[in-house]
């Protein structure tokens, strides 16, 4: 399992973990900019292109799908362009080669938002299909983002717990690691909320919070032993934990969009190394707390326990992701789903590559939803693919090397990169298999 790299809160955040807040404030700051930034002189088809984009972006959509889906909408609004989208900018040039007019958007890192996507994705399917006309067609985007978005902050508090504790029976804790992990989530939450008031104090976020989780972890394994102190700082920290991020950069690679793989790659690490800083820290720190010693080993709850976790898990995440209530019963079924596609995977072809069978279960399930529904397949396939993420895993080889044992952490780290192969090499197959819905057709 990993996080989300964008979610209520600071992380990104596989999605780091932002508040709405900061959402709102950049839509705030630039909902006409892109019209003046192109100079376009009222070519309506331009404008719409360009804001579209940006929004695609800004919510979430993968490199490589932003590309193919403006590559539609411009054929269909009867321009000649190129698009091309990074981590942080999006380069779009219009006209004929001889006679191109370019401009740059400068954006923050993709942050989820299944609501506002999936409101997107039907405003273009009706564009890509001639329903709707680009300045109406802008009109409309402007008001997808006026609209308000995400959950009240005591909801989105409530799930950071629920996601800790979920995660905490899942990873084989027993009923105190689950206390003290929805604890830690809850404190986490709230610090999340706290800090997405001030921009520059955000970008601490992830080290500040694997700072608190550490600390609490340790706190609570001198007060309340025997209890696992790194489950319960694994699970309190999971909504942090870049695996999807991890895995994007992975999928980017494997569809040559390799700058921007690249780019997503060293933001995930560097994303792991300040977590790991954070919980070396925070243990130091709890030690100074009076208590007894460091002990125990979790002792784990009843099987049963795991298909609650595994119903409450997605819950959450379609919470932190900001998705509309209507899709919360797909996404608890597209998280069920891939679950027990992983378990079966696993004990067919290992741990490692059991994730291979989940993420092909889950990617023909998401398209399968998609093509019914005529909607985005982006709101199951996210938060489904948050349960198999090699977030934790990373996370692991990290505290290898932390501890000095660099045969460990190698070890480890490639069986994080090959977990992230047969995930994408599954979710690449899955469109093979069953592609997914072709708006323009």
């Amino acid at each position: 399992m990993g996080s989300m790299q964008s979610r209520q809160g600071p992380p990104k955040g596989d999605y780091r973990a932002e508040t709405s807040m900061s959402s709102d404030r950049r839509d705030a700051r630039t909902p006409d900019s892109d019209a003046a930034a192109l100079n376009s002189g009222g070519e309506q088809e331009v404008v719409f292109a360009v804001k579209l984009a940006r929004l695609l972006h800004e919510y979430g959509t993968p490199t490589h799908r932003l590309e193919e889906i403006m590559d539609l909408v411009t054929r269909r609004l009867g321009l000649e362009g190129q698009v091309f989208s990074l981590p942080t900018g999006i380069f779009l040039s219009f006209g004929a080669p001889e006679e191109q007019r370019s401009t740059l958007i400068r954006v923050e890192p993709s942050r989820v938002d299944l609501g506002k996507l999936a409101l997107i994705s039907e405003l273009t399917a009706k564009v890509i299909r001639g329903e709707l006309d680009a300045e109406n067609g802008t009109l409309e985007l402007d008001r997808i983002i006026a609209a308000p978005g995400g959950y009240r902050g005591i909801t989105t508090v409530l799930c950071y717990g629920l996601a800790s504790g979920a995660a905490s029976g899942l990873f084989g804790g027993g009923w105190r690691e689950c206390a003290v992990s929805a604890f830690i989530g809850l404190t986490l939450g709230l610090l999340a909320i706290v800090l997405g008031r001030w921009e520059d104090a955000s970008r601490l976020s992830v080290p500040l919070s694997a700072i608190v989780a550490s600390a609490l972890a340790t706190c609570a394994g001198r007060m309340f032993s025997p209890l696992s102190v790194y489950v319960a700082t694994l699970a309190g920290l999971i909504v942090f934990f870049p695996g999807l991020t991890f895995t994007i950069a992975v999928r980017d690679l494997a569809t040559r969009n390799l700058v921007s793989g690249t780019a997503q790659l060293t933001g995930a690490a560097l994303v792991f190394l300040e977590l790991g800083f954070g919980v070396a820290l925070g243990s130091q720190a709890g030690r100074l707390f009076p208590g007894g010693h460091l002990s125990g080993q979790p002792v784990p709850l009843p099987g049963w326990s795991q298909w609650v976790a595994l119903l409450v898990s997605p819950v959450a995440f379609a919470v932190l992701l900001k998705a509309r209530p209507r899709d919360i019963g797909w996404i608890v079924l597209a998280g069920i789903v891939s679950f027990a596609g992983a378990r079966q995977g696993s004990m067919l072809l290992g741990p490692e590559l059991g994730g291979f069978v989940g993420a092909l279960v889950l990617g023909v399930g998401s398209n399968l939803y998609g093509r019914l529904l005529d909607r985005t397949s982006m709101v199951p396939l996210v938060p489904g693919l948050l349960i198999l993420v090699p977030g934790t895993v990373g996370f692991g080889s990290l505290s290898k090397f932390l501890e000095s044992d660099v045969v460990s952490g190698m070890a480890t780290a490639f069986k994080m990169a090959l977990i992230a192969v047969a995930l994408v090499t599954g979710l690449l197959l899955s469109n093979v298999v069953f592609p997914p819905r072709r708006t323009l057709r």
